[in-house]
């Protein structure tokens, strides 16, 4: 087959990639590049004003299904039914180069390099420009015959050919590293990076270099970027996902996350004009938790979080952000407090009828259900003003503080998989209410999709949604993106409100103007104040006082073993059933933590015992540890030493 193009500005037209005056080789060039089809080249020929290309359709038809054959059979690794084929091709047409260029690779996957060798140079004989008989070259030289200048003239040439090809330039790059060669592996890495920064196998081989040079923390931000480009969810994904997490842990193990928050820190203490004590509390029930001064009559305010939780550099950062937030909107006079009032708690309750029903027939005492129905209130309550809230504070914290990243990582993963467990659990799922269950799922998956944004991990499938709800937490989260970029203060409180009318929770709260509302009470001891929490959002009425002077992070509290042996001689000859009950009884008392400060805590189950703080607390460790045991390690009680000295005191009963 002939195709005729006349020699003018019409051919420039529908060839923008010619230029005018270029001269007649890179018109040949081009138009060659045009009319390949897979190894078959015209013949382009210019001649009197006018352009001949000449397709050699018949050994097109004719070869076409042989060669797509000899690829296949590679793919899988049929070298020897391949060779055969390949070679019969050869003998039909021996010009064709990348007859040979094959025959090349599979000599060389065969361990005979002389005889690939031999192949591709009959490759570049025939076409010079064949890009991947080049690398090759260059890769058999650098890998089997440890001859880096000449496997690099190789590799040069390779550039010359296609000095735009990432790939080409990777592929050199990753030879190299093979070598052991991290100084030349490197510059081609960059430089394919700047031709394309969307190739996942250059950002996992950067992550890698900066590895070996020590730099765990730019080997963290390559991985994840290689995790964030990868559409294909493939090995190389696997082991990107791997690798982040062995370098972001290695990371959170040193004590370099102290120093990221230390003048953060002091900055608010500066700008607030007022002190911050950060104390670590295993007692309060959320991860993490920012107690206003104002809320609570103190001259402080304080941040707690829980030690047993993974990167908790992060878990007190995303508690400053809060009280920043605050500062700033305080400035234009705009803070808003979330206040939930007892008239909110009963209409929600009310909506409870069908649950409160189901559980009773189960058989749940009275005071289990009604401390269930509250944690379900101040739950749902957390989640709708925190959500939103939370995507400014992460956003915030990813720009604003790069080398908090790893902890970021670690820490939101951790928390993701903790909600993720909330709404998806077989046992949780059967007792929750749908309703409530549905949207406590949407505002979880809007975190899980800023976490696919800033890390590339997407774990939105796992949520389970409905396509309602998957929908619903998209429409939420296009409307934050509105104002990601350029959001001013207190806007974080129009989210609040939106989202909560849209899932019609609006009437379980109020947003009030802070100033407003100081202005007309001099006390909130009876309303909810806005409380800046990770996972919760206490109210002053139900806030329990946690004691300053916990035990020290290596020492043994010897009040909990004292108690977790009475515990177990109490739970010694109990049916392991009544054991268990008693078990949930004092999992649902403690939904909002246990207090160590001399609160008097009482078990329907067990009627003749008041228990104190760490009384309570030994037999919620004790009587999980008897009858739930794989459970255990998710109450997240940092009593596994106390619970094993106390086992080396107890003496069983003989029977």
């Amino acid at each position: 087959m002939n195709i005729f193009h006349k020699l003018d500005d019409f051919l420039f037209t529908i060839f923008p990639d010619l230029i005018i005056g270029g001269g007649n080789s890179l018109i040949i060039n081009k138009l060659e590049e045009y009319y390949s089809y897979g190894p078959f080249k015209p013949k382009v020929e210019i001649k009197d004003g006018w352009v001949n290309i000449e397709i050699d359709t018949p050994t097109i038809l004719n070869q076409e299904a042989d060669y797509r054959k000899t690829i296949a059979l590679c793919e899988k690794g049929n070298y020897a039914e391949a060779k055969i084929i390949l070679e019969k091709l050869i003998e039909k047409n021996p010009t064709n180069s990348e007859y040979h260029r094959i025959r090349g690779q599979i000599f060389s996957d065969q361990g005979h390099q002389e005889q690939a060798i031999d192949s591709l140079i009959d490759a570049l004989r025939w076409d010079p420009k064949n890009s991947w008989a080049l690398l090759m070259m260059g890769n058999i030289f650098a890998k089997f015959k440890n001859d880096l200048p000449t496997a690099m003239r190789y590799y040069d040439q390779a550039l010359i050919v296609n000095p735009n090809d990432n790939i080409t330039v990777n592929n050199i790059g990753a030879n190299l590293l093979q070598q052991g060669k991290l100084e030349e592996a490197k510059k081609y890495f960059l430089k394919a990076v700047k031709i394309d920064d969307q190739y996942p196998n250059t950002h996992f081989a950067l992550g890698i270099i900066a590895e070996m040079e020590d730099d765990l923390f730019t080997a963290f931000l390559s991985t994840v970027q290689a995790i964030k480009v990868n559409k294909k969810k493939d090995g190389l994904y696997q082991n990107s996902v791997k690798q982040a997490f062995d370098f972001a842990k290695k990371i959170v193990e040193t004590d370099a996350g102290r120093a990221i928050y230390q003048d953060y820190f002091h900055k608010l203490e500066r700008e607030g004009k007022r002190k911050i004590e950060i104390h670590r509390d295993d007692a309060i029930p959320t991860a993490a938790k920012f107690e206003f001064a104002e809320n609570y009559d103190r001259p402080n305010h304080t941040l707690r979080y829980k030690s047993n939780y993974p990167a908790v550099e992060h878990l007190i950062m995303h508690e400053l952000v809060h009280l920043d937030l605050v500062i700033e909107a305080r400035k234009e006079e705009l803070n808003q407090l979330f206040i939930s009032k007892k008239e909110h708690k009963t209409l929600f309750i009310k909506g409870l009828e069908q649950t409160i029903k189901k559980l009773s027939k189960m058989g749940v005492a009275d005071q289990m259900i009604a401390d269930y129905c509250s944690s379900l209130f101040e739950g749902m309550n957390r989640q709708a003003f925190n959500a939103p809230v939370d995507l400014f504070i992460e956003n915030f914290l990813y720009k604003q503080y790069p080398k908090l990243r790893p902890y970021q990582f670690i820490s939101l993963y951790n928390l993701l998989q903790e909600s993720l467990k909330a709404v998806t659990d077989k046992r949780i799922v059967e007792l929750s209410p749908k309703d409530i269950l549905s949207k406590s799922k949407v505002y979880n998956v809007v975190n899980a999709l800023q976490f696919r944004d800033l890390f590339g991990l997407d774990f939105i499938k796992d949520f389970q949604t409905s396509p309602s709800e998957l929908k619903q937490a998209n429409q939420f989260y296009e409307e934050y993106l509105q104002y990601k970029d350029d959001k001013e203060p207190a806007e974080e409180y129009e989210l609040i409100l939106h989202w909560a009318e849209d899932l019609k929770l609006d009437k379980y709260f109020e947003l009030v103007n802070e100033s407003e509302y100081r202005n007309k009470r001099t006390s909130i001891d009876n309303s909810v104040a806005t409380e800046a929490t990770l996972l919760n959002n206490d109210t002053k009425d139900q806030e329990i006082k946690r004691f300053e002077q916990s035990q020290q992070a290596m020492g043994t509290n010897m009040a909990v073993v004292m108690f977790m042996v009475e515990a177990l001689q109490f739970f010694e000859k109990m049916p392991q059933k009544q054991v268990k009950e008693i078990a949930f009884e004092i999992a649902m008392k403690g939904a909002q933590g246990f207090s160590t400060d001399g609160n008097d805590y009482r078990i329907a189950l067990i009627p003749d015992k008041v228990f104190s703080g760490y009384h309570i607390l030994a037999y919620y460790y004790v009587s999980w540890a008897l009858a739930i045991p794989d459970m255990l390690i998710q109450l997240q009680l940092p009593y596994d030493g106390e619970y094993q000295v106390a086992l080396t005191i107890f003496k069983p009963n003989k029977p």
